[in-house]
């Protein structure tokens, strides 16, 4: 039993993560081009043909610039919110679209799909958990603030894609505007590598294998730094960033123990 997951691409540029199982995958935003994502796929050795939906978390360009060539071509259904519609130009026309309901579990083949809310300056940000029977990986990225519902599902994640997006002091000495430090480090913002951090430590499960530090910003942060700060503190998990240029390499996810298994199911039973 494993699940197999990458990024395609990470960040303010573009955003795209599958995860799949032997048999079927799913992704969470197309934020690059159709033709990017085949590409970044083929050298992978991933099949097109294994991916059954595109599942979208907000309006944000770096979200959706692929999603309308991608679902055409390939026929995949776009599970989106229907406020995140609403604001997208995704509305006109598009067979594919499939209106999804927050905390509503949507099956695809043998994955479980969850989207919940979260805090971001969108209409109706979301992200997600998917589960593959004992196995969960959370997509959390773009998020402002550590909500009860962000802590709620990250204790459940044997992976998780997990934003750190800034350091604080590269933030506030950077040439950004004042208005945009603003935004970023706001509660509709995006997590520093601190918040994530806290996140990490307070709520990961003792199942967590592997972390991907994801939307790091080019400006504001540095793969190097943000990895060594959670290396100080990782432990048995893996640390790996997401790269904002290029697909990584796919990671397989998988449960080894009978205890792991007992904690999940534990774990399970509160949602």
């Amino acid at each position: 039993m494993k699940l197999f997951v990458t990024s395609l691409n990470s960040g303010s540029n573009g955003n795209c993560y599958y995860i799949g199982n032997e048999k079927e995958a799913i992704l969470v935003d197309a934020g690059i081009s159709c033709r990017e994502i085949e590409q970044r796929m083929k050298r992978l050795e991933l099949s097109m043909n294994k991916v059954k939906a595109l599942f979208i978390s907000h309006e944000h360009t770096d979200h959706i610039k692929g999603v309308r060539v991608l679902s055409k071509k390939h026929k995949l259904p776009v599970y989106i919110t229907s406020g995140t519609l609403q604001n997208t130009n995704l509305n006109d026309s598009n067979p594919y679209n499939v209106i999804m309901i927050p905390e509503k579990p949507i099956t695809i083949g043998q994955l479980e799909i969850t989207a919940f809310p979260k805090f971001h300056d969108a209409r109706d940000p979301q992200s997600f958990v998917i589960r593959y029977k004992d196995l969960c990986v959370g997509v959390f990225t773009d998020i402002g603030t550590v909500c009860e519902n962000v802590s709620r599902y990250f204790k459940c994640c044997n992976a998780v894609f997990l934003e750190a997006n800034y350091d604080e002091e590269m933030l506030k000495n950077g040439n950004y505007p004042y208005y945009l430090k603003r935004r970023i480090s706001s509660d509709v913002g995006h997590l520093s590598n601190k918040q994530a951090l806290d996140l990490f430590l307070t709520h990961k499960s003792e199942n967590l294998s592997h972390l991907f530090l994801s939307h790091l910003s080019k400006e504001n942060n540095s793969p190097e730094l943000a990895k060594e700060l959670f290396d100080k503190h990782a432990e048995a998990v893996e640390i790996i960033v997401a790269s904002r240029t290029q697909e990584i390499q796919i990671y397989e996810i998988g449960i080894s123990s009978s205890r792991q298994r007992d904690t999940y199911q534990q774990q399970a039973l509160e949602f």
